[in-house]
Order: C-alpha cells, then structure tokens, then sequence
C-alpha cells in the first residue's frame, strides 16, 4: 500500500487551514522574479528560466513542481561604452570597479510571463500569469521598481488516482471518477529597491482572496485561496578581488501561521560559478552549485534536507533550475541587478 497516497488531501486540507498554498523554491535569489513581479525587466537581455523541483523524494504524492518564466526590459539603456567595459583580461567583474562605475538603470518598463505547476497528490494547480514593471531612479546609484502580474489559476483534482488506504478509491464525496477543476483569477504585485551592493523586495501573491471547493455540502466548503506575503533582502560584500560574498533572506508570511524564514549565504567567484547554503528555520537545509557559461546560460542544483519527521522516510528534496540570457548585447555574463 502506498503510505501517502493520502497527500492527496493535503491540498485541500492546506486550503482549509490557511497554510502555504504556493509552492516551495529553493534558488529563489536565483530567479526572483518568480516571487516578485517587480523584478520584470531588469536586466539587459530576455531572461528566461527554466525549474524542476522533487520535493521529498521517495513519499508517494509529494509534491512535484515545474515552471517556465520570461521577462524583458523595454526602452532599457546601458551605461556600459563597451561589451566588455566591466571585463578585463584577469580582473574580476565583480571587482572594485564595478562598484565604482556602477549608475542606476534610467527610468524603463519591464513585461513578462510565468507559468507553473505544482502538483501534490491528485491535486494539480496550474498557473499563468503576465507581469508589469516599472523601473525609476531614486538617485544616482538606486532604482525602484514597482510591479503587477494578473493571471489564472486552474486547481484540478484527479479523482481517478484518489486512494484512501485499505482498498478504499472512492470519495463519498465525489464517488464519480475523472478530474474535476475550478479556475480562478490570481494577482500578484511587488517593490524592488536595488542598487550594487544591496536589494530590498517586497511582494504580495495571490492577493484576491477567495473560496475553493469541490464539493456541494457546505460542511465542507472551507477551503480558501489566502494572500501570502514575501519579504527579502541582500546585501553584497567585496571579499576580495575574485570573491564576493551575497548574504541575504526570504520572510514568507501567510495568516494565520507564523512566519517562515530563509537564511542564505551564497559565495560568486567573478561571474563563473558560485556555491550557496541556507536554513529554513525549524524545517531544514540546503546546499546549491551554480555555473554561468559564456553569456548565453546558467545551471544551478539545489538540494534540500528536512529536519521535521519527514526525513525518517524522505530521501530529501532536488531541484534544478537553467537559465539563458537571450538577446544579451552587452555580453552579461551573470544578473547584474538581482545577483
């Protein structure tokens, strides 16, 4: 018998307790842009990104979760005079120049698109949004970026694959077989303040709140759709001419739990590849490698231990994110704004 065959209610029952009901990701500072709209646009080229995440191998209905964004700037200048106006032969483009040449973006527009799926159990929520940005200068050497992405959500159960332990593979509930799914309006927002050596984001998703069910008795129409709140920041350290040092952090707030925090640490050798480490406070740790290669794209792994009970039968958590880095002019060989 499958253990977990049940997770095929956690979904559900997450609706009904106001727990997270976004997705978990790892290499978030990677690609933050999936949390924060505001991000659309900031860089020089098409970013776009590519994730695979198995979360807690080895349980039956883990959850599963995949997802594709791009964005792009519009009307976007560069200060740089050259392609290669941060790369010299030996030096670091991390280096001490870059902090002394580094100007504010002039004042652009951004756009983008997501998609993502995240399925646990028999429950499958697709989502698809587009994004807005747009960038200012406060000064000099400081941009604000303020962002919006409306879009759908479509929440499927596949009542086929239920599976309730001893034999038992109908939902009184629901005793037909098939998948059922409700669709939904979803909407996102956020700030970005970024400048060479820190950011500071603030993003809200799924702020529509609303009910979800796939039942008719109202005894059981409790599940909702809650707001969840994303607060981060970084700051960049100068270690010395080959190394910089990014520590940052990831506040995740949905009423009523208690906050969830991310702590991360992630070390860059000039814009070749970097390593990484974070806790997740009371729920586990998580080790990352990354590379840039050329200009044209980056790969990074990120791998996941838990420390709730899980981990006396979980084999942990893999994912793995690519990027590529099109229409890149000015031959950027890593994210020059979000790191």
């Amino acid at each position: 018998m499958k253990k977990l065959s049940s997770l095929s209610f956690v979904f559900f029952l997450c609706l009904a307790a106001a727990a997270q009901q976004r997705p978990h990701y790892t290499q978030y500072m990677l690609n933050n842009y999936v949390l924060n709209p505001a991000i659309s646009g900031i860089e020089n080229y098409t970013d776009v990104k590519l994730s695979a995440r198995d979360q807690w191998v080895g349980l039956n209905g883990a959850p599963q979760t995949f997802y594709l964004t791009v964005h792009a700037p519009i009307g976007k200048t560069d200060y740089k005079t050259t392609a290669t106006s941060y790369e010299v032969p030996g030096e670091n483009p991390r280096g001490k120049a870059y902090w002394e040449s580094y100007t504010a973006s002039a004042p652009h527009h951004g756009v983008g698109l997501s998609l993502i799926s995240d399925k646990t159990g028999n429950f499958t929520r697709t989502t698809a949004a587009i994004s807005y940005a747009y960038h200012i200068g406060l000064s000099p050497r400081t941009n604000l970026a303020l962002g919006v992405a409306p879009g759908l959500s479509r929440i499927s159960r596949n009542l086929s694959a239920t599976d309730f332990g001893g034999g038992v593979t109908v939902d009184p509930a629901q005793a037909n077989s098939g998948v059922i799914a409700r669709l939904r309006p979803d909407l996102s927002a956020g700030l970005w303040l970024y400048s060479a050596d820190y950011f500071v984001g603030l993003a809200a998703q799924q702020i529509i709140p609303q009910k979800v069910s796939f039942v008719d008795d109202a005894a059981y129409n409790q599940g909702r759709l809650i707001p969840h709140l994303f607060l981060t920041a970084g700051y960049r350290f100068l270690l010395n001419e080959d190394m910089n040092a990014l520590p940052s952090f990831l506040l995740k707030y949905v009423s009523p739990n208690n906050p969830q925090v991310d702590v991360n640490l992630k070390l860059q050798y000039h814009d070749l590849f970097w390593m990484g480490a974070s806790v997740r406070i009371n729920e586990g740790y998580q080790g990352m490698l990354g590379i840039n290669v050329a200009n044209a794209f980056n790969v990074g792994y990120a791998y996941d231990f838990t420390q709730t009970k899980l981990n006396t039968t979980s084999r942990g958590t893999h994912e793995i994110l690519i990027g590529f880095l099109l229409g890149n002019r000015y031959a950027d060989t890593c994210p020059r704004s979000v790191w």
